[in-house]
């Protein structure tokens, strides 16, 4: 990947697992990296661990709640207030199979935390990404989305809300395909407004990582063996969320997309249902307060 050297990105979850690898790499490449996350001690660790591995880095943590809006709504105004340029946003971080919860605002945890505390941030630095962005050096938009999308389900009100007993694996499936939902509808407006942002998504695959922590205990344990036989490591996870944020091959690109293993691929239909991805954004934007 080329050098990122004046170029400032967000990445959330960028304490561990995946979004680390993403933020690690980065600022490898010359980039000015500010992590959001929830966990202050993870994240200042992970700041701490990067400088020492790379004397020059410029990165930094932001303490950022996605299951609160209020502290989404504050970490867009702190970062707005300091005028840097925003050329990457990496929407990464994310819960899965956790038990059933509501977050401060009152939505089912999945949807909170994976798609709308992430639809919210982006709206919020949608103009500064609007204002870096340039022919040739577009800023862009990564939502890390995963191939559990494809058994998911969208009710416009809110995924699982309709569901008379609770299933965590469905829910997180609907959070990851409303995630989708939005980033196709986000590039579709980003084109027809001609703004130099792009907007894709991408299934970093079955990578061994701490998401899988809410597993049953028993199953868990038979869940990390396997792991380390089959699935990728968070720096090879990493690999194809890094080439939709940086590879030069995406700068005429007009499509955005849906990325896995570095290569372009077809989603499920209601990806490309319009009246679901307007109806999906207009009652978002009324769940977030903005309409």
């Amino acid at each position: 990947m080329p050098r990122q050297d004046g170029k400032v990105a967000i990445v959330t979850g960028g304490g561990r697992g995946i979004g680390y690898e993403v933020v690690r790499h980065m600022v490898r490449l010359g980039a000015h990296v500010i992590i959001g996350g929830r966990d202050e001690q993870e994240g200042l660790a992970a700041v701490r661990r990067i400088c020492e591995e790379h004397k020059e880095a410029k990165v930094e943590f932001q303490k950022l709640d996605l299951a609160s809006l209020q502290s989404v709504r504050h970490f867009a105004q702190s970062f707005k207030q300091r005028a840097l340029p925003l050329n990457i946003l990496v929407n990464n971080a994310g819960v899965m199979l956790v038990p059933e919860a509501r977050t401060e605002d009152g939505f089912e945890q999945h949807f909170g935390v994976n798609y709308l505390g992430h639809f919210l941030l982006t709206w919020l630095l949608l103009d500064t990404l609007k204002e870096s962005g340039k022919r040739g050096h577009v800023s862009r938009v990564v939502n890390v989305s995963s191939s559990a999308h494809r058994i998911g389900s969208i009710h416009i009100k809110e995924p699982a809300s309709s569901c008379p007993h609770y299933s965590a694996h469905a829910a997180y499936c609907h959070s990851k395909l409303a995630q989708l939902v939005f980033s196709s509808h986000l590039q579709q407006e980003l084109q027809r407004g001609r703004f130099p942002v792009i907007s894709c998504a991408v299934d970093p695959g079955m990578v061994a990582t701490a998401l899988y922590r809410h597993l049953w205990t028993p199953l868990y344990l038979v869940h990390n063996i396997i792991a380390c036989l089959l699935y990728k490591t968070p720096e090879e996870g990493a690999a194809t969320v890094l080439y939709a944020a940086l590879s030069p091959a995406l700068e005429g690109d007009c499509e955005g997309g849906y990325w896995a293993n570095g290569c372009r691929e077809m989603t499920t239909p209601p990806t490309f249902d319009p009246q679901l991805k307007r109806s999906l954004w207009e009652t978002s934007l009324q769940l977030v307060g903005l309409q």
